[in-house]
């Protein structure tokens, strides 16, 4: 319930509409409770007497409540739609904005697939939620307090049958309740499940035809699709047994009534319509326990819906801002001070090992090593995506945990190693360095990139459409228009994380004269070629997780063997410019 509590915060700009809908349903349930009384008194005096004056009366009287109540009816279905909807946008934009606030630790704690199903499913069960119990949860206790205070004014005797049958029915209802409640968070769970399958083989759906693996990802989809059948199916086993054991015991009131009211009639302690009007009463009464009963199980749900919701609002971002943040990076010098880096906290070996190492402003600096050797998280620890476990990460002479985040990682640009473009134009894409860039900057960008060369050839320049996630362009091509995007940052610090491997050896170069005119720059190139960081400043060789060595190219030629071999398997015909 303290989930529910949380979640519920998110309606706040819409109590307005919760109260009205509430009030809307206790006014038409004072109208139904009319009814039953002048249906009463038409049955006792208007029809005996044929008296036709006192059964149009009450059948006018009876009309009008009807009436009355479809109108307070079809309001509440107005504010409750409103509130209901209003509750969910707001909900699904708090997830939303707090996914955006995540670091990538945080990101670690969940998967895309669920993430989307938060968002998605999770917050129609609560909208469904409300839109199935809000009417039952209020129209209930009032029909059930009014309709036994009615009763009893009836037939105080035959009010017992209330009394005994209704908590029968609170108790079968609870048990079913107990068992249901777990199993729909098990549902919840196998959704997740569904929807990871369906991302990753749709996003890798050119790779599965080009290994004719289609056969294999059939059977992994029916997998999970199986495993969210079996979950639903015993799931819903158990929440269809709410009908059945409702009906046995509204039947069973009915007749007890019957029997017992008939005795009250022969006894002439009782009239004909007021036991019509005990049964309206019973009926009413009974009917709404159902729906709440109905009402209860979606809550049931929407708990599990709740939980997983709750855990991504009250993730708290690893990384904070200090007390007084600086809000300027004054240069792109870097030091690593006995750095070391964990991604768990319980991990028995750390991904970085002492890591000490200076980085002059200004200097361009190669980074290579075998796969797993912890490149991309070095370069990660600069603009604080993680915090160094042990030791210290300085840039511009200062503790990266001392900056602004926002000002840090405006002042390191990094082009990552999995290239990212967006739906829209490639100027959309490119603004996303520099939201006010002008034509001519985005074109330097572009020429600085050697994007140029591919753009003059698009149907319509800066402003073609790139389609999902860059789908009309190349991966040479991606690389290049992100490495434009990030250098339209004017980073002090710049950071390539093998973002030129799907171009070709004479662009590569081309690019890499291009960054040596940005002298006032420091920056990172981590790569898998020689050619790529030969003519770098400074060369960093790291092995599983610690640094092997650094020098200059020819001093790593002349006395580092690791080198040595890296170079002479690569470098064996042609020069670096691959020329």
């Amino acid at each position: 319930m303290n989930d529910l509590r949380l979640i519920f915060r998110y309606g706040k700009p819409y109590r307005r509409d919760l109260w009205a809908a509430a009030g809307l349903i206790f006014i038409e349930c004072i109208f139904e409770m009319v009814i039953p009384v002048l249906m009463s008194t038409l049955v006792d005096e208007g029809v005996p007497s044929h008296n036709m004056a006192i059964i149009l009366r009450q059948g006018g009287l009876m009309a009008l409540c009807a009436v009355l109540a479809l109108i307070t009816g079809l309001l509440y279905a107005r504010y409750a739609a409103r509130f209901a909807n209003g509750f969910a946008a707001e909900l699904r934009l708090a997830e939303y904005a707090a996914v955006q606030k995540f670091d990538f630790a945080n990101l670690d704690h969940f998967s895309s697939a669920s993430l989307v199903t938060r968002m998605t499913t999770d917050a129609t069960v609560l909208l469904n939620a409300i839109n199935a119990g809000l009417r039952p949860f209020v129209r209930s206790p009032v029909m059930l307090a009014m309709g036994l205070g009615m009763a009893f004014l009836l037939s105080p005797k035959l009010t017992i049958v209330f009394l005994i049958t209704t908590p029968i029915l609170t108790i079968l209802l609870t048990l079913i309740v107990r068992k249901v409640g777990p199993l729909y968070g098990r549902q919840q769970s196998a959704v997740d499940h569904l929807n990871s399958r369906i991302q990753e083989s749709l996003t890798a759906i050119r790779a599965i035809k080009a290994f004719v693996r289609g056969d294999y990802e059939n059977e992994q989809f029916n997998a999970v699709n199986t495993e969210l059948s079996d979950a639903s199916t015993e799931t819903f086993r158990y929440a269809v047994l709410n009908l059945p054991a409702f009906q046995t015991i509204m039947y069973t009131a009915i007749v007890c009534i019957m029997w017992f009211g008939g005795g009250f009639i022969l006894q002439g302690d009782m009239s004909v319509g007021q036991l019509t009007a005990f049964l309206s009463y019973v009926l009413q009464v009974l009917n709404s326990v159902m729906m709440f009963s109905g009402a209860f199980l979606q809550m049931t749900r929407s708990l599990a819906s709740a939980r997983r919701i709750r855990e991504v609002l009250t993730e708290q971002p690893d990384l904070a801002n200090a007390a007084e943040p600086v809000d300027t990076v004054p240069n792109g010098q870097i030091d690593f001070e006995g750095v070391s880096f964990k991604y768990n906290a319980a991990a028995q070996k750390s991904a970085l090992s002492d890591i000490t190492l200076h980085i002059p402003a200004g200097a361009t600096v190669g980074i290579i090593g075998g796969t797993g050797s912890a490149k991309t998280t070095l370069v990660q620890l600069i603009p604080r995506l993680y915090d160094a476990t042990e030791g210290t990460v300085k840039v511009g002479g200062r503790d990266v945990r001392d900056y602004d985040l926002t000002a840090l990682r405006d002042a390191v640009g990094i082009v990552l190693q999995k290239n990212l473009l967006f739906s829209g134009t490639i100027r959309d894409n490119l603004k996303w360095g520099n939201p006010d860039a002008a034509e001519e900057q985005l074109w330097a960008a572009c020429r600085a990139a050697h994007a140029d060369e591919f753009l003059d050839r698009m149907p319509d320049g800066l402003d073609t459409d790139l389609g999902q996630g860059g789908i009309n362009v190349s991966g040479g091509q991606k690389q290049r228009l992100c490495i434009a995007r990030t250098l339209l940052k004017h980073p002090k610090v710049l950071i390539f994380d093998d973002s030129t491997s799907a171009v070709d050896t004479a662009t590569e170069s081309g690019i890499r004269r291009a960054l040596a005119e940005l002298t006032d720059v420091t920056k990172l190139i981590i790569a898998q070629r020689i050619s790529s960081v030969q003519s770098a400043d400074l060369i960093v060789i790291l092995e599983d997780g610690r640094l092997h060595a650094v020098g200059t190219h020819a001093e790593l030629l002349e006395k580092d063997t690791i080198y040595q071999e890296i170079y002479y398997s690569q470098m064996k015909g042609g020069d670096p410019d691959g020329e």
